[in-house]
């Protein structure tokens, strides 16, 4: 029996979290009997809009809502809906609710999107739609999340069935070695950042340190998806394609992910470390949320917590590579036994199974 999935993506494929919470897995769930129909609530049009002025249009973004809320008018064709974080987001519960009645629904979660709500800077939002994700996630037929903080909101809210699916690389997109690895003849040593012009910002906690190591020792740092520019260091800026950030990463020769410790960037799942380490690159993180786990310090990378700590992390790997080469030998090992498509792909398929079997 072919079960009919509807996946009410948040993006299109220009949006990373989609990319690889969404898309990468439909090729594997359709050779496991699913008819998948993909509804994107921010296509790529309306994204690259977003990313151009900082913001959706009004009248754009009411587009995307009602052509959301036309497929989930017709949700009873479907086996069951496979979500991307919410149907309607902003919108009040009993909405959203009312037009998934009668059909078992998924939640993925890849980022703290609760607290949009109940760490608003406004009261009235935190009052009326602080428990709005909560509400959804307690009727739920499953909550698939990328972390251990992301599940413990899920269970904390009530639901009924929780389940860790961290965010993942298809290794067959990842070849190691690299053919531009085997090719490589660039100097100085590389330091490679990806990203999007929404998260670019967390660069900045590098600055200092990148800045002092830059006094010491050349290298260049290279930043993909985003635009930076800090005085005194070489930074080559490149823009994102699908076609090219394996290369430019898989070229590089040290993967970096800095990040603030509050509730939003405990949320987060980790995705470039594991892109870095895909690629046979030591890393060094800050140990926030689930970084402390995809990084063991001292084995595949470094943590590192403040500015000293960034720089002398960065100087030891640039300055050795056979550590670069034992701790990248590590990382990609790791990716291989618990953070790729082929592994996590048929646990979704099970689970997605048992739920659509439910109606």
């Amino acid at each position: 029996m072919t079960l009919r999935v509807l996946a009410l993506s948040r993006y299109g494929a220009l949006g990373a979290s989609t990319r690889m919470r969404c898309m990468q897995y439909i090729p594997a769930l359709v050779g496991a009997g699913f008819q998948i129909q993909v509804q994107a609530l921010f296509d790529d049009a309306a994204l690259a809009a977003r990313y151009e002025r900082g913001a959706y249009s009004f009248g754009t973004a009411m587009q995307c809502f009602v052509q959301r809320i036309a497929a989930l008018r017709n949700r009873k064709l479907f086996d069951v809906l496979w979500i991307e974080k919410e149907a309607l987001p902003w919108w009040p519960q009993w909405v959203e609710s009312a037009l998934l009645r009668g059909v078992p629904y998924v939640l993925d979660f890849d980022d703290a999107v609760f607290h949009n709500y109940d760490q608003h800077r406004f009261a009235l939002v935190r009052h009326f739609f602080g428990k709005r994700l909560d509400g959804l996630m307690a009727q739920s037929a499953l909550v698939v999340a990328g972390n251990d903080y992301l599940v413990q909101r899920a269970r904390d809210a009530g639901a009924s069935w929780v389940e860790v699916l961290p965010t993942v690389i298809d290794l067959d997109r990842y070849p190691y070695p690299h053919p531009a690895q085997l090719n490589r003849t660039s100097v100085p040593p590389v330091v490679v950042w990806i990203g999007s012009p929404s998260t670019v910002r967390y660069l900045q906690l590098l600055q200092e340190p990148l800045q002092s190591l830059a006094q010491r020792m050349p290298f260049v740092l290279r930043v993909i998806g985003g635009e930076v520019a800090f005085p005194g260091v070489q930074v080559e800026c490149l823009p994102w394609t699908e076609n090219t950030e394996v290369a430019h990463i898989a070229n590089a020769d040290v993967g970096v992910m800095p990040l603030l410790d509050s509730p939003w960037e405990r949320g987060k799942c980790g995705y470039k470390l594991i892109q870095y380490m895909a690629c046979g690159l030591p890393v060094v993180a800050s140990p926030v949320g689930v970084n402390a786990s995809i990084v063991r310090d001292g084995v595949n990378g470094f943590w590192s917590h403040d500015a000293q700590s960034w720089a002398c992390a960065l100087e030891k790997l640039l300055t050795d590579a056979s550590l670069r080469e034992r701790m990248g030998a590590e990382g990609r090992q790791k990716v291989e036994r618990d953070y790729c498509l082929q592994v996590t792909a048929p646990r979704l398929a099970v689970w997605l199974n048992k739920v659509a079997l439910k109606r």
